[in-house]
């Protein structure tokens, strides 16, 4: 069991879930509030789910109470223990802790016990309808069902075959349980849905012990007040399954029972949350797994280089809505530049390096610049960086002919080396094909940063690695993994999969300053004028791997700033 949450000192923004929460306890009907978040472990969280694990621990954390982590394992085709542990990891990395870890296998005996008093009541029937015969006579949303032939199967009939199904006697798909509700009711999910289903299929728990499974509303309900749950928030497409929750416990006689809230889900523009199709580009080969950072879920964020405090950051700024939408991705990217500008250590990359050589620099020399680590953080101290005869710089920060206001290097024009002194581009080598290789330039003496000919000024400034101290490095850049803003929006005779960005990753041979290459797998940095960059998986002693987590460009800001401004 882990450790109790604990109640934040501040709450937050007060939202309709709070604010009933409040409610609920001012007035006494609870002393303590418990909540869960149950998630099914047939995939890996995504950003979606970061939403829903932030209010379920957040809220309880705010109002001094508990919450729980439940699997909902009740469909044992999909689900696998690697999504389990999964699913451990990344709340735990998102900062939250648990009250208890449950499983809804866990009650499989109680759901069926609970069962079996829900038929002795007339509250169930054994049904023989296939699942085709069901769906013939579910009625639409205009013209109501029609009862089963088995509807009024006696009880003891109906406990009989409901106990033999327990024992396997029966194939998949030949019997259902279902609740006996109401075939004419306006809300499709009331008339008699099915219960429990029989499944003849190995459980990563409970194994071979149980062939039939309960359905996830009923498990829900029952799951949620075995474990004294008073709060249980949804996302908005189980509002219409409110009715059933309940259903199920009243036809149960229960008391204290929960309050099932439906809050919006989270949709991205850019983004796919569907679990069946995250599940299809992993198992299709489009992505190189779950947590293939162009992927949206926290394994995918966490390897790209978020951080739990911007995905917490972004859970609160988008708050809680009663009515779906979609949210600028922008925003998302925002939240990790904010936190990264703030803890991000800075160094210098060339990604796509073009060759300097100072023909006025003494051949052997190499000096050591003081360059700043991060200038949001003064306790961040000062590092030494080797400067000599060779650099490298970006082969965009050079144009032969350049255009209007183009302030970088060009023949004859001068920049400012970041952290160093101020060079003149002399002369331009190209090789057979025209392609620039090198360019000479001459340096100014008394230009060094941070002494006093530093005065002198130029328009521009560019950043650079000394060649002979750069470590070869493997920069991925990673853009969004589909084209449109709704990836599921095909064009007309076209599947979903047409939307995939063939851009979306592009993978260079840069050169670092050593002080990057000493990075560990998940560290962060801000390459200079390039974006935030973190230290891949992948990276081995020597050979360091990064991945750009986001560029410096902050369009979220610019939007905010037009929005003000009209």
């Amino acid at each position: 069991m882990e450790e109790t949450t604990t109640p934040a000192p501040e709450t937050a923004g007060k939202d309709f879930i709070r604010e009933i929460v409040e409610d609920d306890l001012k007035s006494g009907k609870h002393a303590k509030i418990a909540t869960r978040f149950p998630p099914e472990p047939n995939g890996y969280l995504h950003i979606g789910h970061a939403k829903s694990i932030c209010l379920n621990f957040g809220v309880a954390r705010e109002y001094g109470g508990t919450c729980n982590l439940r699997y909902d394992d009740t469909n044992p085709l999909k689900e696998d223990v690697e999504y389990v542990d999964a699913i451990e990891a990344d709340v735990r990395w998102l900062g939250f802790g648990w009250n208890g870890k449950y499983y809804a296998s866990d009650y499989f005996g109680r759901l069926y016990d609970f069962a079996e008093e829900l038929i002795r009541r007339g509250k169930a029937f054994v049904c023989d309808l296939t699942a085709d015969e069901v769906r013939a006579t579910r009625g639409t949303l205009t013209e109501p069902g029609q009862n089963s032939p088995y509807r009024d199967r006696p009880v003891e009939e109906s406990l009989d075959l409901f106990r033999r199904m327990r024992a396997g006697e029966f194939a998949d798909g030949s019997r259902t349980l279902r609740a006996k509700i109401d075939m004419a009711s306006p809300n499709i999910n009331l008339r008699d849905p099915a219960l429990y289903r029989i499944r003849k299929a190995h459980h990563h728990r409970t194994g071979d012990d149980w062939c039939i499974y309960p359905m996830y509303d009923y498990a829900h309900a029952v799951s949620d007040w075995i474990e004294g749950i008073t709060h249980s928030l949804c996302t908005l497409e189980f509002e219409d399954h409110r009715p059933l929750y309940d259903w199920c416990l009243l036809a149960l006689g229960l008391e204290n029972r929960p309050r099932q809230i439906e809050f919006a889900r989270l949709n991205l523009t850019y983004t796919l949350l569907s679990k069946r199709r995250l599940l299809h580009l992993v198992t299709g080969g489009h992505v190189r797994g779950w947590d293939d950072p162009r992927m949206p879920t926290i394994a995918g964020l966490r390897r790209r280089g978020y951080t739990p405090e911007a995905i917490r950051d972004f859970a609160e700024r988008i708050g809680l809505a009663k009515r779906d939408s979609v949210v600028d991705v922008a925003l998302l990217e925002h939240c990790l530049r904010e936190d990264l500008n703030r803890r991000a250590p800075r160094g210098m990359a060339v990604i796509d390096p073009v060759k300097v050589v100072l023909t006025n620099w003494p051949e052997g020399v190499v000096e050591e610049l003081e360059a700043v680590n991060n200038p949001e953080d003064p306790s961040a101290g000062t590092r030494k960086v080797a400067f000599g005869r060779e650099l490298f710089v970006e082969r965009d920060d050079f144009r032969e002919v350049p255009p209007p206001k183009y302030h970088r290097l060009s023949p004859g024009n001068e920049v400012r080396l970041r952290w160093g002194f101020i060079i003149r581009c002399e002369e331009v080598v190209k090789d057979a094909d025209g392609n620039v290789v090198e360019l000479r330039c001459t340096y100014d003496p008394t230009t060094k940063s941070g002494e006093a000919g530093a005065a002198r000024k130029v328009k521009g400034t560019i950043h650079w690695v000394s060649a002979a101290h750069a470590v070869p490095a493997e920069v991925r850049l990673y853009d969004r993994l589909f084209t449109r803003e709704d990836p599921n929006d095909a064009p007309e005779g076209q599947d979903w999969l047409t939307n995939l960005n063939p851009a979306s990753l592009e993978v260079r041979q840069a050169f670092v300053e050593p002080a990057l290459a000493m990075g560990v797998p998940g560290a962060y940095f801000q390459f200079e004028r390039l974006g935030y960059f973190t230290v891949d998986a992948d990276s081995v002693p020597g050979k360091p791997v990064f991945n750009r987590s986001v560029g410096l460009r902050d369009t979220w800001a610019k939007i905010e700033r037009k929005g003000r401004a009209a």
